[in-house]
């Protein structure tokens, strides 16, 4: 019995019609339920998180989406199979037999243009006799995978596994933005009588982070820091995305005051310098003031009044 086409509205479990925002929300949901870090060691769940993504990479890009409903691509992104003389007309490169038909109907395909069947899918005879021999470079192929913020600003090494099937071993850089596409020469589809194989386009995502925000270069983060700390001044451990440090907040600090770390934000590499971070400070009250801090407060405003709205 042959195996029914997937649907990628029915991997998100939503509608034809869905819209961009459904289609995140279906995304979201699945996701949380089925990555690989909530189910480690479940194989049927990493495989379902596989399905998951590639869906979503194709149906929350409109142009990817417009491009399977219309039957262009399919269920793994890659280009459906067209007619050859459509292809031939419209072909690059240096080669006149270029092509980016799908290999699986190349064999019937040369086997109609020159009377007879390709040997190994690499050539036949033409329509006089001669010898024909193909050449061809294989199919690109695309991939999306997400990786988590501090393997992003960091750098990492993923084992990938693509949707024929095929390994791959990717080192992201350190300092890789959002929705970057990395190339992976030869990695693709194998070429046809001998031309080089095609390469591989992995779309990198970035979960985002509960602490950290990335701006350019930058690090932001919101440090709390307790009352005395901001009045009287103290040195207080802050996480960055190399590890946490020691930094010292000034006495009379305040709500919304910044002070910069240098050189820990994105680190340097690619010619670029390494980033600082940003820390905000919030001054936090104790849950429950106790009456001696009340005392201390209601005697002290009654000197030391002020209107911090002042000119607000």
């Amino acid at each position: 019995m042959a195996t029914q086409p997937v649907d990628l509205y029915d991997v998100l479990g939503v509608a034809h019609g869905a819209t961009a925002d459904d289609i995140r929300k279906a995304y979201r949901a699945l996701a949380k339920k089925y990555h690989p870090d909530l189910n480690p060691g479940d194989s049927a769940a990493e495989e379902k998180f596989k399905n998951i993504q590639i869906a979503y990479d194709i149906l929350s890009d409109e142009d990817k989406r417009r491009r399977y409903d219309a039957g262009e691509i399919d269920a793994q992104g890659n280009e459906t199979p067209r007619s050859y003389y459509r292809e031939y007309a419209s072909a690059g490169g240096d080669h006149p037999y270029s092509s980016t038909a799908g290999f699986e109907d190349l064999g019937d395909i040369f086997a109609d243009l020159f009377g007879a069947r390709a040997q190994g899918g690499m050539g036949g005879r033409g329509p006089g006799g001669e010898n024909v021999h193909i050449r061809m470079r294989g199919q690109d192929v695309r991939y999306s995978m997400e990786v988590s913020f501090l393997e992003a600003i960091n750098g990492t090494k993923k084992r990938v596994t693509m949707p024929d099937g095929k390994v791959l071993d990717i080192a992201i850089p350190a300092g890789h933005h959002d929705g970057q596409v990395l190339r992976l020469r030869g990695k693709g589809g194998p070429g046809l009588g001998g031309g080089e194989p095609g390469d591989a386009y992995i779309e990198v995502r970035i979960g985002p982070h509960p602490q950290f925000h990335r701006h350019g270069n930058n690090i932001h983060v919101e440090l709390p820091v307790a009352l005395h700390e901001a009045v009287l001044g103290a040195k207080v451990r802050v996480p960055t995305v190399g590890g946490a440090v020691t930094m010292t907040v000034p006495p009379g600090s305040n709500s919304g005051d910044t002070l910069r770390l240098r050189g820990k934000g994105v680190p340097a590499g690619g010619g670029r310098k390494a980033g600082d971070q940003i820390v905000t400070l919030r001054v936090v009250l104790p849950d429950a003031p106790d009456d001696e801090l009340k005392e201390f407060l209601d005697g002290w405003s009654k000197k030391h009044a002020y209107d911090p709205r002042k000119g607000g």
